[in-house]
């Protein structure tokens, strides 16, 4: 249609049916959005505007920046070491897994398959952070270790594609330079700001924080590295400030899973082709295969000498096996760049967003933590629980 409004309506009522979805068979809307968005993609085929794309980008920016706003100092001080492990090995072990698969076994290209090897070694903070919220596992001291594992995973991957691919230039380090000063200012400055302006019906507090989530996201592109790192490095030096004023951090989720994400999800499921599944089904179950494995073989014996309890280990293990952000980014990297065609891009791509979705209904439907398990995160010497 040419009316205007057409596109809008078709994607905002497929985000009300997730909706209600998610409500009545108990799953995370996340992911319904993601297999909506994958039917509609097939089926309805509605335009993808470029409103959808800013609200979608949006949306993973202030849900990344969400995360870390909702990590606890107290639990990453005091299994820093443990997510940190976590995180490393969650992303090494697919690296090198699908590197060497794709490089000796396939045959592609170095180049090509150390993309692969990229865009496979993620996680999804954005989908791992909708589901703690939906299960109230955000709360607890192992739903916040799992997201400071997830964020030391796609670290990895963010500092190794630089490493390999980007061009050190004047705006890299202007990045960089830019991020860490706004690190250290910024705890001062949103505190003052939002000491002064709170409760105000306008939400200064909100419109103060997206400029700043724009600018570092501006910055960060043109060095070189993607909006959603400075996103969640801000959130991380605030989650002191949200901590004190959690009425602003309910007010700007409900804003983001209201407006924002749904967009999100959907467009990232529309972008599934399900011809190019099927005509490439070998190589999408492989490299499924070949993540899933690797991040089970490097992460669950690795909870276990931590003592996580069972059933915890195996939803963080499968939690950390899901991918999106920083796996399309990769794989879209290497296409814009000529390192991988476009139709190793589409396999790749697919198996991103199966990742996305296949591990995480399988954590929601079989493993997910028990009440006295989300309080029981590790050990250390002696198994410890949350205070």
């Amino acid at each position: 249609m040419d009316q205007p409004w057409w596109n809008p309506f078709v994607w905002v009522s497929l985000a009300l049916v997730a909706s209600l979805i998610s409500w009545r068979i108990g799953v995370s809307v996340a992911l319904v959005e993601l297999v909506l968005g994958v039917v509609a993609g097939n089926t309805l085929h509605p335009p993808i505007g470029d409103w959808m794309n800013f609200l979608a980008s949006t949306g993973a920016l202030v849900l990344t920046f969400l995360a870390g706003a909702e990590l606890d100092r107290g639990t990453v001080k005091r299994f820093w070491k443990q997510s940190l492990l976590l995180g490393l090995i969650g992303f090494a072990a697919p690296f090198a897994l699908v590197w060497g698969l794709t490089e000796g076994l396939l045959g592609w290209e170095r180049a090509s398959a150390q993309i692969a090897g990229l865009a496979l070694s993620t996680t999804s903070v954005a989908v791992v952070y909708a589901v703690m919220v939906e299960t109230g596992l955000n709360e607890t001291p192992l739903g916040k270790l799992i997201l400071a594992a997830c964020f030391v995973n796609d670290l990895g991957t963010v500092a190794v594609l630089g490493f390999l691919f980007t061009t050190f230039d004047i705006w890299f380090w202007v990045f960089v330079g830019i991020t860490l000063l706004a690190m250290l200012v910024l705890p001062r400055a949103a505190s003052h700001f939002l000491a002064r302006f709170r409760s105000h019906p306008s939400e200064p507090g909100i419109r103060y924080l997206l400029p700043v989530l724009f600018g570092l996201a501006l910055i960060a592109v043109k060095g070189g590295s993607e909006g959603v790192l400075p996103a969640y490095l801000a959130g991380m030096v605030l989650a002191d400030t949200f901590s004190s004023d959690r009425e602003l951090l309910r007010r700007m989720r409900a804003m983001a899973f209201a407006l924002l994400t749904p967009f999100y999800f959907l467009r990232a499921g529309s972008f599934v082709s399900l011809p190019a599944v099927m005509a490439n089904v070998g190589l999408v179950v492989l490299f499924s295969l070949g993540k899933t494995v690797a991040k089970f073989i490097g992460l669950f014996p690795v909870g276990m000498a931590m003592g996580m309890p069972k059933r915890a280990n195996l939803y963080n293990t499968l939690m950390m096996s899901t991918g999106l952000t920083f796996g399309t980014i990769s794989a879209l990297y290497g296409l814009t760049h000529g390192l991988i065609t476009e139709g190793q891009y589409s396999v790749l791509v697919v198996v991103v967003i199966l990742t996305a979705l296949i591990p995480t209904v399988v954590a929601q439907a079989f493993v997910q933590p028990r009440e006295r398990e989300r309080g029981c995160v590790l050990r250390e010497g002696k198994r410890e629980t949350a205070a």
